[in-house]
């Protein structure tokens, strides 16, 4: 099985969601799509509030990133501006990826790292047998897997991973950096 969602090609920071934007275009994807400039806005008015929260929650955790150990933040002045201008476009070194998780194919690239939004995203893709982890529950909604490098947080929405939730997942993804 190959990796489906938008982003970079040569991702090394991946998002796992259980569902993707219901425009017809996405639904026979079959690989990594780079998304283009404005590509987000367009989802955004299609698909409603539910994917504006998913794009900015998203932008909002890869710019609260140590800019000292992650270069997201520096390519943009707000993360407004990295949303619209980088996030999942073609070398952003980002994905959104709607197929499971290829842990095996990412051991060759030991600076990859794993973001399954929701709890019960990754107990299915756990019970399908499509997510072969050892994680440790820090609390109810976090998990990581230091080994595979993959962390299990509450799902990207502003009431389920609020800023103070973002920050605690920034400093999760910078221990599992500073292991690679």
């Amino acid at each position: 099985m190959s990796n489906i969602g938008f982003g970079d090609r040569d991702f090394n920071f991946a998002v796992y969601i259980a569902n993707k934007p219901s425009m017809r275009e996405y639904q026979h994807l079959t690989k990594v799509m780079p998304l283009c400039r404005g590509e987000i806005n367009v989802i955004n008015q299609s698909c409603g509030n539910g994917w504006r929260k998913v794009f900015n929650v998203y932008a909002k955790l890869l710019y609260t990133l140590d800019p000292q150990v992650f270069d997201f933040s520096i390519k943009a002045p707000i993360w407004q501006d990295y949303r619209d201008n980088h996030l999942l476009q073609e070398g952003s070194k980002t994905a959104l990826l709607f197929s499971s998780p290829q842990l095996s194919k990412s051991t060759s690239k030991n600076d990859m790292l794993h973001i399954i939004c929701g709890k019960s995203h990754a107990k299915a893709l756990i019970n399908k047998g499509k997510l072969k982890v050892n994680l440790d529950w820090l609390d109810n909604e976090f998990a990581i897997d230091r080994k595979n490098k993959v962390i299990v947080c509450p799902y990207f929405d502003y009431r389920q991973l609020s800023n103070i939730k973002i920050e605690s997942l920034a400093r999760l993804l910078l221990t599992l950096k500073s292991t690679l």
